[in-house]
């Protein structure tokens, strides 16, 4: 599913976020920045140790923050480590907004062109995938009506059922 938003493209997607040929692809990280299962391993086995090595040099981020690290032997020429937050922790709606924001923000100030975002705090973290798509996608949908260089924004969704909650919020936002 494709929609036109300002000057950009944004585009939904059903697969895997590590053959995501995007100028960056977001990892749904931790503080630590430790690549350890879900999205983080997966890029971590197909990146290679480079990507695991420089997050170690960064050491960290808060959560609903952002930072950029190489690609790696991904397709992807870098990855935006963004952290989302956990179900029950409190504040979680700004939080996962915030992670959505500055990794959008982040790629803008790097000049990348394209990003694919996974549904973040999903896995792992528990965050209802209903509410990660509501937050996500109106989050991106008014970004992307202001002031940016970004062409297209990709949300590689894991599993049909993800990519089902993610096409009908879209449909909801762009009917607005």
């Amino acid at each position: 599913m494709k929609v036109d938003i300002g000057n950009s493209i944004l585009e939904l997607v059903e697969g895997d976020i590590t053959e995501m040929q995007t100028d960056a692809i977001v990892n749904a990280a931790n503080a630590r920045l430790i690549l350890g299962g879900g999205v983080a391993g997966a890029i971590r086995t197909k990146g290679g140790p480079k990507i695991q090595e420089e997050c170690n040099k960064i050491g960290g981020t808060f959560v609903g923050g952002a930072v950029k690290t190489t690609g790696g032997d991904l397709k992807a020429k870098y990855v935006i480590h963004a952290v989302g937050p956990r179900a029950g922790e409190g504040d979680e709606d700004e939080e996962l907004k915030n992670a959505t924001l500055n990794s959008l923000k982040l790629a803008d100030e790097e000049g990348i062109k394209s990003i694919s975002f996974p549904a973040i705090s999903t896995g792992v973290f528990g965050f209802p995938i209903q509410r990660c798509a509501e937050i996500m996608l109106q989050t991106t949908i008014d970004y992307l009506k202001g002031q940016t260089d970004l062409e297209k924004v990709v949300f590689c969704l894991y599993g049909q059922d993800s990519y089902e909650v993610f096409a009908n919020q879209l449909k909801q936002e762009i009917s607005k």
